[in-house]
């Protein structure tokens, strides 16, 4: 079943003294952020974006009625890492079979390629630097996986389940890591050298 909140946009630090915020956008035209209405955070607050350059805009918050706007660097300062959201039902459907929603991902049990269940998909991150999902794991810690076609080759939305390769462990034991002491001498200048 997908979340009802989807993230949108993240606010970022203050810009100039006037209130104004860098915007992080999670939509696919970064643009279309503020063509969707008011945003919510996770506390309820609802808010107004206009933009005013790119990656900057002014922002209100919808309080009593009315559109209170933020004008001073300090509230701005204190909006910092607000995540903004709308609900689910707001967003247009998916127009392909391979498309969907991360929030989708959500609660999907996850099988390895041979069929095994392992789990269900706890919760979708992106740090910006690419995807991963986490597995909460029928057994054991949880596994978090690159969301990539290597470690996750299959997401059958309509079947309700994605397919999961676990990554390689990699091998931890000191004896044969490249930074091991015990493989370092010197070398005819005094200087160290791996074996």
């Amino acid at each position: 079943m997908p979340n009802s909140q989807i993230l949108l946009g993240v606010i970022g630090r203050a810009h100039g003294v006037r209130g104004l915020v860098r915007v992080t956008s999670h939509t696919a035209n970064p643009a279309d952020l503020t063509s969707y209405g008011p945003l919510t955070d996770a506390k309820g607050r609802r808010f107004l974006l206009r933009w005013r350059g790119e990656a900057i805009a002014e922002v209100s918050e919808l309080r009593d009625g009315g559109a209170v706007k933020v004008t001073d660097r300090t509230v701005a300062e204190g909006l910092t890492n607000t995540r903004l959201f709308i609900d689910r039902a707001q967003l247009p459907p998916v127009e392909d079979d391979d498309e969907f929603y991360l929030s989708d991902l959500i609660g999907l049990p996850a099988f390895s390629p041979d069929g095994a269940k392992l789990g269900h998909v706890a919760i979708v991150h992106d740090y910006g630097a690419g995807t991963s999902l986490e597995i909460e794991r029928l057994a054991g810690p949880s596994l978090i996986v690159p969301f990539t076609k290597a470690c996750v080759p299959e997401v059958d939305i309509a079947s309700g389940r994605v397919t999961v390769v676990s990554p390689e462990v990699l091998d931890t034991d000191p004896a044969t890591t490249i930074g091991d002491p015990d493989r370092v001498h010197a070398d005819q200048s005094g200087e160290g050298a791996a074996a």
